[in-house]
């Protein structure tokens, strides 16, 4: 190994993590002694920027009225105001000089964070989507459930019935005008002789299907023709070709991963609790989602109809939380404002990531926009099992401080939740009838991280789902039981409601050729910046945490 960390991974780690050091004090000598006052001001009006933005955001979701209105132009005007400031000042150069120093200290911070993950064992060689598998025989009698509403239409858009029947594999279409329990029909399929069970649908409906397969012990073939397809892409699969998954059929290899379960029902991405899960049960949620948001919002933070949670994970309280995200494994950065880009690097890591947020009001709002995955609003963690204890006693007022903050039980990053896909899958199938049924136990949904639906409606409703005919009116509650929304779909659960994982139950056959993903952006942390930086060769490295 060279000082100068030239010819060994360690050693170019560290060269990085003093180069990010050199270019953070650069800007800050820049802003604070180079320019006098115009550098202070430039770093002060900027800081007052963000924190007014982030008041004038939940001013616009907290409130109706002139307060909203207010909140949405400050919102928009604060950075507004800065920038003009910058121009008319005739600071716009220090600006964005201040700027490029500040981008070259985190590109190589950042660079040097993913070599030391990758050295501490977590990079590419233990992710999921660049995993190989076992080589297994070619399925004589694979059965595959097909939405043809998933994404948009992309079944037929892809030509995959016709494909996976030249293939070999028996398809069951599902008809979108007729409900339809897919778990039942997994289960005939398996009752038959299927010696494999796929979905082309949403990441809701991939969750009961697999949960047959995982019970019977046989492999599960993903095909990615949801809208956003969050567990295809985490497994690798390419999401702009879906019928590149169908080559599992004929050259496949075998992964184990993980299969979450909340109380009893699996999961494959996440399960959310609090403001979002209550957002979702609103019936005129599904045709007008931020319309919907917006009307209800108000009432879930400012105490209304919403309720706060308390939450054990492990053996870490989480008190009076506003809304909590458990995921299938942890995501690679702890941001819960980066739902369009998260990504799980594991399936198989036997852990569920845990975020929970707690925002008090404007204040905390604007610290959580400046301080991000720092701020005492925010907790994420890892955990072996989580339990929703029930509503918080005492609401706002009633709760003390939050324990284990971020960096609890190894902070492994965990995703946003962002908007919610659809529900359901559809009755109907290719080569066999699919009757309907009132006792499905199950509908689907897009991922919770999509944003957008996934088009998968008809399933005959699960019990204590929105779609449900006794599914209880938003407020009507029962006093024992919590809104949850299980992969995108809106349940009502009885509480205590106990999140756990089950390592490498499910087996899935994935193509011996995928491409893989990108590679995820490890957590922003300059305390381990700075401890690589400063580092010892005779001291023991620290951990990436990522």
């Amino acid at each position: 190994m060279t000082e100068n960390g030239s010819r060994d991974p360690i050693g170019q780690a560290r060269l990085l993590a003093r180069w990010a050091l050199v270019a953070a004090a650069a800007t800050v000598v820049l802003l604070l002694t180079g320019l006098g006052a115009g550098g202070l001001l430039i770093l002060f009006s900027g800081l007052v920027g963000i924190a007014c933005s982030a008041v004038g955001i939940w001013w616009f979701l907290a409130h109706r009225g002139p307060l909203r209105l207010l909140g949405g132009l400050l919102a928009v005007g604060a950075p507004l105001t800065v920038l003009s400031l910058y121009i008319v000042g005739g600071l716009w150069l220090t600006a964005l000089l201040a700027l490029g120093l500040w981008a070259v200290a985190l590109l190589c911070a950042r660079a040097a964070l993913r070599r030391l993950r990758d050295l501490n064992g977590g990079g590419r060689g233990q992710r999921t989507d660049l995993a190989r598998g076992e080589r297994r025989p070619r399925p004589r009698r694979a059965v595959l459930i097909m939405n043809p509403r998933s994404g948009g239409g992309k079944v037929a858009r892809f030509g995959l019935v016709e494909r996976a029947e030249k293939l070999g594999a028996r398809v069951i279409l599902l008809d979108p005008a007729v409900e339809s329990d897919v778990t039942a029909l997994a289960q005939a399929a398996v009752a038959d002789g299927a010696d494999l069970l796929g979905v082309a649908g949403g990441d809701g409906t991939q969750a009961l299907v697999a949960a047959v397969a995982a019970e019977h012990d046989l492999p599960f073939l993903v095909i990615s023709a949801g809208t956003r397809n969050h567990f295809a892409l985490d497994l690798g699969l390419d999401r702009a070709h879906p019928a590149t998954c169908l080559d599992a059929l004929v050259d496949g290899e075998e992964l184990r991963v993980d299969l979450g379960s909340v109380s009893g029902r699996a999961f494959v991405n996440t399960v959310s609790f609090g403001v979002y899960a209550d957002v979702v049960q609103h019936p005129e949620y599904r045709d007008a989602k931020a319309g919907t948001a917006l009307d209800v919002l108000p009432d879930l933070l400012q105490g209304g109809e919403g309720d706060r949670l308390d939450a054990i994970a492990d053996d870490v309280r989480l008190p009076a939380q506003q809304a909590i995200l458990v995921s299938n494994n942890p995501y690679a950065a702890p941001d819960p404002f980066g739902a369009a880009t998260a990504r799980r690097p594991r399936l198989d890591g036997g852990r569920l990531g845990v975020i929970g947020v707690r925002v008090d009001g404007a204040a905390q709002a604007a610290e959580l926009a400046v301080r991000g995955t720092q701020s005492t609003g925010l907790n994420v963690l890892t955990a072996a099992r989580v339990e929703v204890t029930g509503k918080a006693v005492g609401g706002v007022g009633g709760a003390e401080g939050s324990e284990g903050a971020d960096g609890a039980n190894g902070a492994s990053g965990s995703g946003g939740s962002g908007d919610l896909g659809g529900s359901g899958a559809s009755g109907g199938s290719r080569g066999s009838s699919a009757s309907n049924t009132s006792s499905a136990s199950g509908g689907s949904g897009g991922s919770p991280e999509s944003g957008e639906a996934d088009g998968d409606s008809g399933v005959s409703p699960a019990r204590g789902s929105r779609s449900d005919p006794g599914f209880p009116a938003a407020g009507a509650l029962d006093p024992d039981s919590i809104a949850v929304a299980v992969d995108g779909e809106a349940l009502i659960l009885p509480t205590p409601v106990v999140c756990t994982l089950r390592p490498g139950a499910l087996r899935v056959l994935v193509p011996r050729n995928r491409p893989g993903a990108s590679d995820p952006v490890p957590p922003m942390n300059w305390r381990r910046v700075i401890e690589l930086a400063f580092h010892h060769p005779s001291h023991p490295y620290p951990r990436s945490g990522a």
